[in-house]
């Protein structure tokens, strides 16, 4: 996910505008935004009301849903397979991605970053490595699916060495997702506005093609990578599914079908904004309004896709009932008053397979003695 909306230098204008109109642009400093070219006081303050409300909101419903995640994992799933893993890290880049949201939220509320110049890289670390982490980790969790249910007789044979390859693989995705944040890292800087504001921005100088290759790269790692690997899989995994005989068949296939099709439903907007700043980038697109359209767009899309991080309790966790039984379980030892009353699923299915172990048992028993 690029930066949010407020980095957007004026740098990145020019193509939009014809220069004999705006002959004013050239004596600007980098970190004044377009919308002040405009003047666009609308734009701006919905901007400073909008998305600190969404970002507000996205932190405080995905910190509670990925925090219980990870509380649920450590105190129960214990030793980690390479499911339970993936969906720890799941959460640890989800919450890294979660914590730079309060600084992007003052940040566009004041349009002016407040904070020491160390912290501009360190947010945009912990906002990048979030969104790489979030990406990769879920196409390892997909792959590992798409192992175990395929590729069963190779799943089996690497079986004893599970614990050492998952902790390998897990740090060889954080080791590839700073990698692939480290320029955006680099770039990040604080400069000052000729309006006396402090900017949190990405400040390419002379290495424009650094900016074309940022999106290009979040096109093909943040999304057709990932929406290939997805289909690939789910489309070898599904038939396989639906050949066996167990009744919970077409849950595991709906929860499938879910999986790809949130994914496709909120990143494929932003990743729409993101193929026409290219574009933009590129000069194809230089009507006088292109950048305007393109500023209120991207905050769109980007609120869209930071939902994402608040689903993924849901849909990997949450949506099993041994993990949601595991969630409750928890949710009565905090707080007894509110949930002390609530009975899980589990404990009355295993009265039900105890009752029928007994009869079971009754039934075996006496056969014998008449035998005898």
């Amino acid at each position: 996910m690029g930066r949010p909306w407020a980095e957007v230098p004026l740098s990145e204008a020019p193509n939009c505008f014809p220069a004999d109109n705006y002959s004013e642009y050239g004596n600007l400093v980098p970190g004044v935004y377009a919308p002040n070219i405009f003047s666009n006081s609308n734009v701006m303050d919905f901007s400073r009301v909008f998305l600190p409300t969404v970002y507000s909101i996205v932190f405080i419903v995905g910190f509670i849903g990925n925090g219980l995640v990870l509380c649920v994992l450590v105190k129960y799933h214990k030793p980690f397979n390479m499911s339970d893993l993936c969906l720890f890290n799941l959460a640890i880049s989800d919450l890294l991605f979660l914590i730079s949201l309060p600084f992007w939220a003052d940040y566009a509320a004041n349009s002016n970053w407040a904070f020491p110049e160390f912290m501009c890289q360190a947010v945009t670390a912990l906002y990048m490595l979030g969104f790489y982490g979030n990406i990769f980790f879920m196409i390892l969790m997909t792959v590992d699916r798409y192992a175990v249910i395929v590729h069963t007789s190779t799943s089996l044979i690497l079986k004893h060495r599970s614990v050492r390859a998952s902790i390998a693989l897990a740090l060889f995705v954080w080791t590839l997702s700073l990698g692939v944040s480290l320029p955006h890292i680099i770039f990040s800087k604080v400069n000052n506005t000729l309006e006396n504001e402090t900017k949190c921005m990405l400040e390419y100088s002379e290495r424009k093609v650094w900016k074309s290759f940022h999106y290009i790269e979040l096109n093909i790692l943040g999304f057709i990578i990932p929406l290939s690997v997805m289909l690939f899989c789910y489309s070898r995994i599904i038939p396989i599914l639906m050949t066996m005989q167990s009744q919970k068949k077409h849950k595991a296939v709906r929860l499938m079908v879910v999986l790809v099709t949130v994914f496709f439903l909120f990143w494929t907007p932003y990743n729409i904004v993101i193929f026409l700043m290219f574009m933009q980038e590129l000069g194809y697109m230089t009507s006088r309004h292109c950048y305007q359209d393109l500023h209120m767009a991207i905050q769109w899309v980007e609120c869209i896709a930071f939902c994402h991080c608040c689903l993924n309790p849901i849909i990997y966790a949450f949506v099993g009932q041994k993990f949601r039984n595991l969630f409750l379980k928890i949710l009565k030892e905090w707080f007894p008053l509110c949930f002390g009353h609530c009975t899980t699923v589990e404990s009355k299915s295993s009265e039900r397979t105890t009752s029928r172990y007994s009869r079971a048992s009754m039934i075996s028993s006496t056969k014998a003695k008449l035998k005898v």
